[in-house]
């Protein structure tokens, strides 16, 4: 499902990471708070194996901050509230904590009404969607959030860009862990593409085409050309309606005009849709809780294919990577991450413990 699994031979202490790429968002202009959620969003992704989502990202957000095109004090503005409804303008801040507060208030008024909803727009790339899902799951909600994202892929019978990878995420209670989905609409998530490249590896077949339309196991020749949708024409199709739900319903940026985090001096105007459901105001007969035992226990009785070793629901293998990522008491970044983190902290005068 997407976990990194690799062991690396030297591990860099989790307090040292958080304190360090905190030390670094604040020194950038954010808040202590807004910081630490940065830092800690993309300690997380490292801790469930999605390395293309880590660390690496940090140099990019401050990159941003310090042109202009993201805000580092996230204030937004209330536009619409009827209760179970909200939207608010993001004015340019971070995505991480716009997802974060939109998170809250979804769950807040699911609580209250049974569902919550809430849009964002003018926003930022906010991180790993799951980050965010599975605080709403904890929560007692099946939660849903969806993004738009700056353009990846090419629409169905294209060959140039023009629709973001536009993840998005669900997640559910599952007594005292969570089910969660966690996907972009690509073959492949394009933070897994800078990631090959910062490791100096060749991405698969069919992952990406180059800007003149031939497949390429160059991750840089990807990053220039055009990352191939997830089955086709269906793919496309997801990442389509994802920017309607985000971008169009939100009044934000769609298509082409919205912007990257790795583009620095480029205003995003992403938007966020956060659907929150409370299970336990829907749960009218007492069933839930055992129903989705009943799923789980299906899943993982089901017999296995030839060279498979388990079937696991989604989201498992998240929890045991991070399970062994804190037993190790560590985690191994590559080299030019740190590097990348080193000359970042040096820029701010920041003392790195690693």
């Amino acid at each position: 499902m997407g976990v990194d699994t690799s062991i690396a031979t030297e591990l860099i202490e989790l307090r040292g990471l958080l304190q360090g790429a905190t030390d670094i968002a604040e020194r950038a202009g954010m808040p202590r708070r807004d910081a630490q959620l940065l830092a800690d969003t993309l300690l997380q992704a490292e801790l469930w194996g999605h390395r293309s989502h880590g660390l690496l990202r940090l140099p990019w957000y401050i990159a941003r901050i310090e042109s202009g095109a993201m805000q580092a004090r996230t204030e937004p503005e209330t536009l619409l509230d009827t209760g179970p409804l909200m939207l608010m303008d993001g004015k340019r801040g971070v995505g991480q904590v716009l997802a974060q507060q939109a998170t809250q208030q979804a769950v807040h008024r699911a609580k209250s009404f049974g569902v919550g909803v809430v849009g964002v727009r003018d926003s930022n790339h906010f991180g790993t969607a799951m980050y965010f899902t599975r605080q709403a799951a904890a929560e007692g909600c099946v939660s849903i959030l969806t993004t738009n994202a700056s353009p990846a892929m090419a629409p169905w019978g294209g060959r140039t860009k023009g629709i973001g990878t536009n993840p998005w995420s669900i997640a559910a209670p599952y007594g005292d862990r969570v089910v969660v989905l966690d996907i972009a609409n690509t073959a492949v998530a394009r933070g897994k593409i800078y990631l090959a490249r910062e490791r100096g590896e060749q991405i698969p077949d069919g992952w990406a085409m180059t800007a003149d339309g031939a497949a390429t196991t160059d991750p840089s020749a990807a990053i220039d050309g055009v990352i191939l949708p997830m089955a086709g024409h269906k793919g496309y199709a997801i990442s389509f309606m994802m920017d309607v739900l985000s971008g169009a319903l939100t009044g934000s940026h769609v298509g082409n005009r919205v912007g990257g985090p790795y583009e620095a001096g480029r205003v995003s105007g992403a938007g966020h849709l956060v659907i929150a459901i409370d299970a336990a105001t829907m749960d009218v007969d007492g069933t839930y809780a055992g129903l989705i035992e009943e799923l789980v226990a299906q899943v993982h009785g089901t017999p296995l294919a030839v060279g498979s070793d388990e079937v696991v629901y989604p989201g498992e293998l998240e929890d045991r990577a991070e399970a062994a990522a804190r037993a190790a008491g560590g985690i191994a970044l590559p080299d030019k991450t740190i590097k990348d983190l080193h000359d970042l902290a040096a820029s701010y005068g920041v003392s790195l413990g690693f």
